[in-house]
């Protein structure tokens, strides 16, 4: 009977847990909301209907890029992030229309996981793969970030006061079309 009760408590526990986790979900700060509120106008409005309906959005962010300029930083499944290159031009355009002064820049959410040390005391000792790798991460975020156009060759400077200026050179032909080379070099 105990056996029963126990199973009972924790089937409800993670109910609550479940319940916790919805309620955060549907805390959106007012700048998420914004944002949401924005992609569903456009859904509603444009022709990006049928396109726009499938698509989740993980989370949104707002920084601060020099010059006092800001930039939109929206988050999306990685599994999703191919479908919303295909109308990420034209989104972008209506994002930094409804929002003047800011960039747009749609990333995927990528994990890192932690590197494997000998003191760890993990019993699965299973290799981390590459996708999940601090490097490999961080070069998926470039390349999100300049999506449009594609990166031939990057070159680190690291600064006296060991700052990095990363200056990432990109294909001749796309440079040209790029919009606002001005903010990747920003960032």
């Amino acid at each position: 009977m105990e056996g029963k009760n126990h199973r009972m408590f924790r089937a409800s526990h993670v109910q609550l847990e479940r319940q916790d986790r919805q309620d955060q979900w549907e805390k959106l700060d007012e700048f998420q909301s914004g944002i949401s509120q924005a992609l569903l106008e456009l859904e509603m409005n444009s022709d990006l209907k049928v396109q726009l309906r499938e698509f989740n959005i993980t989370a949104a962010k707002e920084i601060k890029v020099v010059d006092g300029r800001k930039a939109i930083i929206i988050f999306v499944p990685v599994p999703q992030l191919k479908s919303f290159q295909k109308v990420q031009v034209r989104l972008v355009r209506e994002l930094e229309k409804k929002f003047s002064e800011k960039h747009a820049v749609f990333i995927a959410q990528r994990r890192i996981l932690p590197k494997p040390t000998r003191k760890s005391s993990t019993k699965n000792k299973q290799k981390c793969p590459r996708s999940c790798m601090l490097t490999a991460v961080h070069d998926a975020i470039l390349e999100d970030l300049v999506f449009p156009s594609e990166i031939v060759g990057k070159r680190i400077c690291v600064k006296l006061d060991c700052s990095r200026l990363i200056n990432v050179h990109l294909d001749k032909a796309e440079q040209r079309g790029a919009q606002g080379g001005n903010f990747f070099w920003c960032v």
